[in-house]
């Protein structure tokens, strides 16, 4: 029965999650998977040593310094083997967590020495609803193999610690220096896949002193004097502490010996001036994760904002659940002291010890006679020794999270109880297991109480079962969330509505979370990119610039102010946007890959303006800036082929031709590059040469209607209007609602005496531009061509009432009623 015990919390951890493996990437799962350069084979794998869990140089001001070398190097993994697929990255995701259930189960049972106990904890971590965040959400891969890894080490020094006390006064085996590597190894991973995995080591030493040889607290001293029997805690000890000082100052080295800088919002108790606003809002929060371990009831992707309200003053209601969980909390401490302190100590009187010696040496006997067993500790813990092991899992995991030391860029964050919840998870079995055996006297009652554990383990699996459905989908993950944090939660929906294409949805989205938290950058960015899209101009220009007041180094803003500027002729505004993005300082930005990217992007942009404007020089000089400045990861290959372009139109085609090559050395698929070749070697004279880089163009990317077009344009220009024509069908195929090309083959069509065709095409350009007057002549005409009289009539109506002076449109209309009314004539009776 024992042996099964930890294989069923590893089974309900399976079926419970097992409905998260058809979900999609969510909320941080894309800047992690999918936004990670360091994920991509092209990437050396040495970068994941030298880069945050985000991909961001660790040394870099704007890197949230989460160094988890290992979870990224099994992101890395999933990418060689799916890809993108995010499949594969949920079914790691489970493995891990039905794994780390049965390692805790094992461990559990090596603890409570009973199968109630070890069945209720197990099946109590598998199923618990705060987990969902860390399995179901991918980027909680790292809390999961940490909690593994972690529970690893404390097993090594468990043993470790077992077999010191047989060996250290009687001699033999120094099998204890093998588990005493093995924890130092296991620390090292625990805390290379996430931070907190080092504070094992408190749990190792709290285990090692007040479970194993309850020491107490006033006698901790003596364990330093040279003639203590208990050398052997002393190693130990030393042990731990050399291990946490040497990971610890590894850790601070690499990240730059800087702590990170997070957003106000991520953390506002940290932002504020009020040091009583401070302390209050840090003292509450511990109570309110226990309250997600105790009672899961809601949850959420994000805590941030004004998730959790600011504690301002002393009359705040809220400071009596502080008070609560702090009486509590130093009541159980000092019965924890008082009991130790009533047990066994290591300074007891010097026959005492040598009676300790002696024992040691029977243990020696009993463990060389039994070395084969796969029991590990020989001591038997008692209520005590589980309440104290318990509490240090809760409390040691959990202390990074309390601003105490540093501030954190987080209120509340549902994974970073994954460890902690395992001392939860404890300390329910004792309670059940305790009931069980002591004041349950009848079968009736033992009966009833077995009942009330089944109903709470199937609620909590239901409410998992639940929580993971919110987790199948972004949007159904933000809408889970709206309650907690509406401000967030609206912001993000908005986004997944204006992919989805639900324009007014993405709208009101937008303005919900806005009216919720009115300087949000991100979110008055995204609403000027649907306002664009939309053509409505002047409020994008709006959004835009009040995204860059919320923030000043909002690069992407800059970038897209600039392009709409110039869009509807305002240049110079425009030139100013391009030159203040270009200067920006990234420094503290997350992402600062993206904005450094962005800056170069600004001057290209800036370049294309200068062209337009005939200032070829100043965009050659603009461009090479942008050379001397664009980092190792930015995609050149537009950058040089719009340096050929500007050496074109200077009439340098010798460099031009340079700069395009060079081009397509950077990128050789890079289908601009081979048709600014064939437009110089056209210029040259030498067509032939000019067809072979159109031809090569269409190979390099078939789905690229760019390459079709100018083939298509360049057949026509040679008078193959027929090859034309079929070129346009092509290109028209890859890209059906391009404007340009649509009315460029409707031209086409016309001149080869496809009317109907070239009729289809003008009607597909005035829906995609319906307030082009040109389109609707151009459809009138072939309306009128094709003896559609009326259409050709409501048409040209048209034009005249987008461009009301259009001579062209006005005699083609006179034409046309005129000939309207000669056939009225003929058929008139």
């Amino acid at each position: 029965m024992d042996s099964v015990i930890p294989l069923l919390p590893s089974a309900v951890a399976l079926i419970l999650y097992l409905n998260t493996l058809g979900a999609d990437f969510a909320y941080d799962d894309s800047r992690a998977i999918k936004k990670n350069q360091d994920l991509q084979p092209e990437t050396p794998i040495v970068n994941i040593f030298y880069d945050d869990f985000w991909g961001t140089p660790l040394t870099h001001s704007g890197s949230h310094k989460s160094y988890r070398p290992l979870c990224v190097l099994t992101f890395r993994i999933n990418y060689f083997f799916g890809e993108l697929d995010p499949w594969g990255y949920h079914l790691g995701n489970v493995l891990c967590h039905v794994i780390t259930t049965a390692v805790f189960t094992y461990l559990s049972r090596l603890l409570l020495k009973d199968t109630l106990g070890t069945a209720v904890s197990g099946i109590l971590f598998a199923a618990h609803p705060v987990h969902t965040e860390a399995v179901a959400g991918i980027v909680g891969r790292a809390d999961v193999l940490a909690s593994f890894f972690f529970m690893l080490s404390l097993l090594s020094y468990m043993k470790y610690v077992e077999l010191r006390d047989i060996t250290w006064h009687s001699g033999g085996t120094n099998l204890r220096l093998l588990y005493v590597l093995c924890t130092g190894l296991f620390v090292t991973a625990s805390l290379l896949t996430k931070e907190q995995g080092v504070t094992v080591l408190a749990v190792c030493a709290t285990y090692d002193l007040f479970v194993r040889h309850k020491v107490r607290i006033t006698d901790i001293a003596e364990i330093f004097k040279k003639d203590n029997s208990m050398g052997g805690v002393l190693e130990g000890l030393f042990f731990l502490f050399m291990v946490g000082v040497s990971l610890v100052t590894f850790r601070i080295y690499f990240m730059g010996n800087s702590p990170p800088e997070f957003a106000p919002s991520d953390n506002p108790a940290s932002d504020s001036d009020s040091l009583l606003t401070r302390t209050l809002t840090y003292l509450l929060l511990p109570s309110l994760n226990f309250w997600l371990l105790l009672c899961p009831r809601i949850l959420s992707f994000d805590w941030s904002m004004e998730a959790i309200p600011l504690v301002e003053t002393f009359t705040d209601y809220r400071n009596l659940f502080t008070a609560l969980f702090y009486s509590s909390l130093i009541y159980l401490a000092v019965n924890i002291v008082l009991q130790i302190h009533n047990s066994h100590s290591i300074v007891s009187a010097k026959t005492g010890i040598e009676n300790t010696k002696k024992s040691k040496i029977l243990e020696h006997k009993h463990f060389i006679k039994n070395k084969y067993s796969p029991e590990l500790p020989k001591y038997i813990p008692n209520d005590l020794n589980i309440f104290i092991i318990s509490v240090a899992i809760i409390v040691f995991p959990f202390i990074p999270a309390t601003n105490l030391f540093f501030y954190v860029g987080f209120v509340i964050a549902e994974r970073v109880l994954y460890i902690p919840s395992m001392g939860f998870c404890l300390l329910v079995a004792k309670g059940v297991s305790g009931i069980y055996r002591k004041l349950c006297k009848t079968d009736m009652q033992r009966r009833g109480l077995l009942m009330a554990v089944v109903i709470l383990c199937m609620l909590l699996s239901w409410k998992t079962v639940l929580r993971n459905k919110d987790w199948q989908t972004e949007e159904n993950l933000y809408r889970s969330g709206i309650a907690v944090n509406p401000a967030k939660a609206w912001g993000n929906l908005a986004n997944i509505f204006n992919e989805k294409g639900m324009k007014k949805e993405a709208e009101e989205a937008y303005r919900n979370a806005l009216s919720h938290r009115g300087n949000m950058a991100d979110v008055h960015y995204n609403l000027g990119l649907l306002l664009q899209d939309q053509k409505r101009y002047d409020e994008a220009i709006i959004s835009y610039k009040t995204a860059i007041q919320c923030r000043a180094k909002l690069s992407m803003g800059y970038l897209n102010l600039g392009i709409l500027f110039a869009q509807v002729g305002r240049q110079e505004e425009a030139r100013k946007m391009y030159l203040l993005c270009a200067d920006l300082d990234t420094s503290g930005l997350k992402d600062p890959r993206l904005h450094e990217s962005t800056k170069i992007s600004c001057l290209y942009n800036l370049g294309r303006l200068y062209i337009e404007q005939n200032r070829n020089k100043e965009a050659l000089e603009v461009y090479q800036k942008a050379v001397q400045r664009m980092p190792s990861y930015y995609q050149a290959q537009s950058l040089y082929n719009m340096i050929g372009e500007v050496y074109f139109n200077l009439g340098d085609l010798v460099l031009a031709e340079e700069w395009y090559l060079k081009a397509l050395q950077a990128k050789p698929n890079h289908v601009p590059a081979h048709i600014t070749l064939s437009k110089l070697f056209q210029k040259k004279g030498d067509r032939v040469t000019a067809e072979k880089w159109l031809k090569k163009g269409r190979e390099a990317d078939p789905s690229d209607f760019r390459a079709d077009l100018y083939y298509a344009q360049f057949m026509a220009g040679i008078g193959k209007l027929q090859e034309a024509a079929v070129m346009f069908d092509s290109a028209v195929r890859k890209s059906p609602d391009d404007f340009d090309l649509c009315f460029a083959a409707a031209d086409i069509f016309r001149q080869v005496g496809r009317n109907g065709d070239a009729e289809n095409m003008y009607l597909k350009a005035t829906q995609l531009k319906p307030e082009n007057a040109i389109a609707y002549m151009n459809l009138g005409a072939m309306l009128h061509i094709n003896n559609k009289f009326e259409a050709a009539e409501r048409s040209y109506l048209t034009a005249l009432r987008l461009k009301p002076n259009d001579e062209t449109t006005k005699e083609n209309l006179a034409k046309l009623r005129s000939l309207m009314r000669s056939q009225q004539k003929k058929v008139a009776p």
